[in-house]
């Protein structure tokens, strides 16, 4: 379906070019919502100056030259040349009658898109800042692959470096098939930390640990296998959470930091040959143009340290470098901390300055606030830890089971068990999805939780009345699929250009990276929605056929409810 902002666009590049010519056709109409109509044109006040003439003018010229028959009333010129229009109730209620709400237009030049998120580290537990990467990431790849373009995610998990020396050896101690081992698929921070205490205090063990470092570098067969089981035990982990959670990445989507262990020299090479790289204290360090301290002095982004090591800065080009040059994509989305913001323009600077990138080639940092406990600090435990994030979405789930149980409906313990998953998994997700980003917000379960207010259970209910009325509807064989759509009254008329309004946002969340976009649509939706329930009555309407639209309309709601929260990864239980 053509999105209204779309329709819109081209007639007003048809007046346009009627008024002023060939040259002004591609002029964006600067297509706005306004409170004084369903959307304002305001085209006119930068084409006023270019043209010499006025504002009010100019718009009257477009709207002189402007087809919107049938599409909406009269347009209307305001203030110093806006141009308000308003779509008629007939124009929505035919749009609605013959078009899928949720249907998109396949793009004509879909996009290749690498997301990089999640990124959890082997042998670690994922904390409650792994939260928003995971479920932003997800977002945004569900977003892209409904709008056709072709998505490849990757989790760049933290799988190398020298904490595998000591944790590869603590494997070896314990036993490979041990129930010690096997801890690292259900609780691997005791795995590490015991670890960490056996380094820190056992010279020989610390010295093993080091020579394992010196092999798992080198290659060494049986330390690449003794490797590749502690990361299966960690894959086992990470999947447990991501079933958890209901995001979409898969072992197919790993490509974690040891992805690239074949390209750093090469990409050190490459650097040092373009001129790009130079030693510095010891180290090979690229020096991106406009990058300085706060004394002034050029930054260094370190490709090679001292010892001859490589650091996170030289994996990410060799990542950026492959992405660019093997994956051939449009589009790298980062979601990542906002703290690394700085290491990616820099590492972005220097895969550019290397040749790498295409000029038309985007890089995208998309940065993560964090997630805030109740005293505005960094939510952690009472120790100071961060908090697991199994306990954190364990507790959601116990949380809203224990308000279903307030509640009036029943459910057998299954059904029990499965919508408090749903409530309470989605309530997280949804908190974190409904905020910019790149924002901070605190961690309140109550209030996300509560089913009033910009919340998923809201909207959850929401899609939860809405299959009551049907399923009544169903009962009493009333048929309204096919029914003519009547937009009579204003809440009706409110609900439908708001159905009409989700290919719009699904672009803009696309375009912007902007998840939250989504969030704040369908609420303004689901409270479209209540009001329309509280003011046109539906299963008992004042004739049939204003029943049978009603619930067309009803229906309506719940396909773009659900298409709008699945792509925020977010279900709608049949009952609540």
């Amino acid at each position: 379906m053509p999105t209204l902002t779309t329709l819109l666009t081209d007639r007003f590049a048809a007046a346009l070019t009627a008024a002023f010519g060939d040259d002004y056709a591609d002029r964006d109409p600067v297509i706005r919502s306004s409170q004084f109509a369903d959307f304002q044109a305001n085209v006119a006040l930068p084409l006023a100056k270019e043209l010499g003439s006025k504002p009010r003018d100019i718009a009257a010229r477009i709207v002189e030259h402007l087809d919107l028959e049938g599409v909406v009333e009269s347009p209307e010129i305001s203030g110093p040349g806006f141009i308000n229009l308003t779509f008629t109730p007939e124009f929505l209620a035919r749009t609605l009658e013959t078009e899928d709400a949720t249907a998109v237009e396949e793009p004509a030049d879909p996009q290749r898109i690498v997301i990089d998120y999640s990124a959890p580290n082997v042998a670690k537990e994922m904390h409650v800042g792994h939260l928003r990467t995971t479920v932003v990431g997800d977002a945004l790849a569900r977003t892209h692959e409904y709008l056709g373009n072709t998505v490849i995610r990757q989790n760049h998990i933290g799988d190398w470096g020298t904490p595998f020396g000591m944790l590869i050896e603590q494997l070896l101690d314990v036993g490979i098939d041990s129930e010690t081992a096997q801890t690292i698929s259900e609780d691997p921070n005791a795995f590490y930390q015991a670890a960490r205490v056996k380094f820190d205090a056992d010279e020989d063990f610390a010295t093993r640990a080091r020579n394992r470092v010196v092999a798992l570098q080198g290659g060494d067969a049986q330390t690449l296998e003794l490797w590749e089981t502690l990361v299966g035990y960690s894959r086992t982990y990470f999947n447990r959470i991501y079933s958890l959670l209901d995001v979409t990445l898969t072992d197919a989507d790993l490509a974690g930091e040891s992805t690239y262990n074949d390209d750093l020299e090469a990409v050190c090479d490459e650097l040092e040959a373009k001129g790009l790289a130079r030693m510095s204290d010891g180290a090979l360090c690229v020096f991106p143009e406009g990058f300085t301290g706060r004394d002034g002095q050029p930054l260094p982004l370190i490709v090679r340290k001292s010892d001859g090591g490589y650091g996170y800065a030289t994996t990410d080009l060799a990542a950026v470098r492959r992405r660019a040059q093997v994956l051939g994509v449009d589009r790298v989305l980062y979601v990542v901390g906002s703290p690394q913001a700085l290491h990616f323009e820099m590492v972005f600077a220097t895969a550019r300055a290397a040749g790498w990138i295409p000029e038309d080639m985007v890089l995208e940092h998309v940065k993560i606030g964090n997630v805030l406990g109740s005293d505005g600090k960094i939510l952690r435990t009472r120790s100071g830890k961060p908090l697991r994030l199994a306990e954190l979405l364990a507790e959601a789930v116990t949380r809203a089971k224990a308000a279903l149980e307030e509640s009036n409906a029943e459910f057998t313990p299954e059904e029990a068990d499965e919508v408090a998953r749903i409530v309470g998994i989605g309530a997280v997700k949804y908190a974190d999805l409904s905020v910019a980003h790149d924002t901070s917000y605190t961690f309140d379960l109550d209030r996300m939780l509560a089913p009033i207010g910009n919340t998923a259970p809201y909207l959850q209910y929401a899609g939860a009345r809405i299959r009551s009325i049907l399923r009544k509807a169903a009962a009493e064989d009333i048929a309204f699929a096919d029914a003519p759509i009547v937009l009579g009254e204003p809440a009706e008329r409110e609900l439908a250009l708001t159905i009409l309004g989700f290919p719009d946002v699904l672009a803009e969340v696309a375009a912007g990276s902007q998840p939250h976009r989504m969030a704040g649509y369908l609420f303004d939706l689901a409270q479209a929605f209540t009001t329309f329930y509280e003011q046109c009555p539906v299963l008992v309407a004042e004739t049939p056929e204003l029943r049978a639209s009603r619930l067309r309309l009803s229906a309506t709601v719940l396909t773009v409810l659900e298409a709008g929260l699945s792509v925020l990864g977010i279900r709608v239980p049949e009952r609540m």
